[in-house]
């Protein structure tokens, strides 16, 4: 989408509001603003640039914190008068250390922080991870993980066992995500084979 494309009227600036959202957790991290040259660069680099109202220039986020926001994508709202910008931050986002500007939790919960960890295991695989063994040992000992704990959670709930049975989800859901990323497969493919499903 083009910024002349964009619905600006009732900005008496003319600038374009734009909310920055985490792509993993889809916590919301900032508001900002962007007139058409911010737009142009963020869309060129890759890199959230905003317009600074206060200092009137252009600032990419994390120029001077190292501290940025890249871009994974942008999505316009339905009167095209704002832009949300889904992206990987490098660091906290907010000026006061804290991940965002805003106090509201993962959107998405810790299922997709871990998700993220185990991914970045996978791409480093860190001395004296557990993780990282299992990466290590390949597909075979993954999948028998997951076929082990699988068993563990049945059983518990077949036996009624509410605690214990909670207890081995997490260890089954933790040992699938490790799988899913040895087979390459997001957590974003597995909705949209869901959703597709749905349909």
């Amino acid at each position: 989408m083009n910024f002349k494309d964009f619905n600006l009227n009732k900005n008496a600036d003319g600038l374009l509001p734009v909310i920055v959202q985490d792509a993993t957790t889809l916590k919301v991290l900032m508001l900002g603003y962007m007139n058409e040259e911010a737009y142009e660069k963020t869309r060129a680099e890759g890199l959230v640039t905003f317009w600074s109202r206060s200092r009137r220039c252009l600032w990419t986020k994390g120029e001077t914190s190292g501290n940025t926001l890249a871009v994974r994508a942008m999505y316009p709202d339905c009167d095209a008068d704002t832009l949300l910008v889904q992206a990987v931050p490098a660091g906290p986002t907010c000026h006061r250390g804290t991940a965002a500007c805003f106090g509201t939790p993962d959107a998405q919960g810790f299922v997709r922080s871990l998700d993220a960890l185990v991914r970045e295991r996978h791409r480093t695989l860190p001395d004296g991870s557990y993780t990282s063994r299992l990466f290590v040992k390949g597909v075979k000992t993954i999948a028998k993980k997951v076929g082990e704990e699988s068993a563990e959670a049945l059983i518990e709930a077949v036996d009624g066992n509410r605690d214990r049975f909670l207890y081995e989800s997490g260890d089954l859901l933790y040992h699938y995500l490790v799988l899913l990323s040895q087979m390459g497969v997001s957590l974003d493919e597995l909705e949209e084979e869901l959703a597709a499903r749905h349909k």
